[in-house]
């Protein structure tokens, strides 16, 4: 999983980045010309943690997600900017947005729904560009006599009239056929979003009443995004205390999770990721795929020929063996199962699987 980290220029992208990936990246404006920001933050899973107890494995392999801390878009300056490039290469979108007010570095109020549509126009019109110049390729091959390009030309001028008004194309009505066709569009504003409402410590300890933050929940609401509700500075500040020092300053903020574990939740939910784990002696490691994969598929991300010479899965849910505490009893009460190549991986199976080549 690849998240971009997006938003206008000194809105905290940076200072979550170093929060989210443990990293000492400089924050303050930096321009478009430069490299992105590219760092790693491993996934935190306590059936991970309780496989290692139990197995004593001699590598841990956590799931990872790859963080991309985007250089600020100004207002105005998106269209064929640089940067955008950066933002295709995404799965997904990390928007942070002000929901503080700091009159050193703005001169005026947070403003956190005008200020996202502002980032999003930016992206909508780099989307225009991209289909006008797909509707423009189609029309010539339907000229040719090509008919098979009718449906993409039509298809095109639907999504040009909607992203004329304003909208993103995740708001679009795409059929099966019109995301077939999109694949590999490189449009932007087709990425999922979660809105990441930025507050400083005031704001975040009474965050379901900040104004602010309510204006950019209504937005998500909308567009069928993701909205979270972050202290990017806190984050960073607790980042190297002691995890029971760290604990205490969140109880202060009514917080019960680091801010990287609510980001994983909330980007999983709106991925539609999964995990499944497998573990022995040597090593217990959790892969990380998408809902409704069958098993030699989600076998295929372990290696191409364990998915080529499939012959079946032996599965054992996780909360099977925690309950049961050894595999032995596992097997003993019938839990362990043989699954074939229809069967469909669910979170937290713990998998072993057979194959020949």
């Amino acid at each position: 999983m690849k998240l971009g980290i997006v938003g206008l220029p000194s809105v905290g992208k940076t200072t979550l980045y170093n929060a989210l990936t443990g990293s000492k990246a400089e924050t303050g404006g930096y321009g478009a010309a430069n490299k992105p920001n590219i760092g790693q933050a491993k996934v935190p899973d306590e059936r991970l943690d309780w496989l290692a107890e139990y197995y004593k494995p001699k590598k841990y392999s956590p799931a990872t997600i790859d963080f991309v801390d985007v250089a600020g878009v100004s207002k105005g300056s998106g269209r064929g900017n640089s940067v955008l490039q950066n933002i295709r290469q995404t799965d997904a979108l990390v928007h942070v947005v002000r929901c503080f007010d700091n009159s050193v570095l703005f001169t005026e109020p947070a403003d956190a729904r005008s200020d996202a549509e502002s980032l999003d126009l930016e992206l909508i019109l780099a989307d225009i560009e991209v289909v006008e110049r797909r509707l423009e390729k189609a029309k010539k091959n339907l000229k040719g006599g090509d008919k098979k390009y009718k449906h993409e030309a039509d298809m095109c001028e639907k999504l040009l009239e909607h992203l004329s008004e304003g909208k993103p194309a995740r708001t679009f009505a795409f059929t099966d056929e019109d995301k077939d066709i999109l694949q590999d569009g490189g449009l932007l504003t087709t990425k999922p979003v979660i809105y990441a409402a930025n507050l400083d410590e005031d704001g975040m300890a009474d965050y379901r009443h900040n104004a602010q933050f309510l204006a950019i929940s209504a937005l998500a609401e909308e567009q069928g995004a993701a909205v979270l509700p972050v202290a990017a500075k806190f984050e960073e500040d607790i980042m190297d205390m002691e995890p029971e020092e760290a604990e205490m300053f969140m109880e202060e903020l009514g917080l019960t999770e680091r801010g990287l574990d609510r980001l994983i939740k909330t980007s999983y939910a709106l991925l539609g990721y999964v995990s499944f784990l497998t573990a022995g002696p040597d090593d217990v490691h959790a892969w990380t795929i998408t809902q409704g994969t069958k098993a030699p598929r989600a076998a295929g991300k372990i290696h191409s020929d364990i998915e080529r010479g499939f012959i079946r899965a032996e599965v054992v849910a996780f909360e099977d063996l925690k309950a049961c505490g050894t595999m032995a009893a596992v097997k003993a009460k019938g839990l362990l199962r043989s699954e074939g190549k229809e069967y469909v991986m669910k979170d937290g199976d713990i998998v072993n699987f057979l194959f020949n080549v």
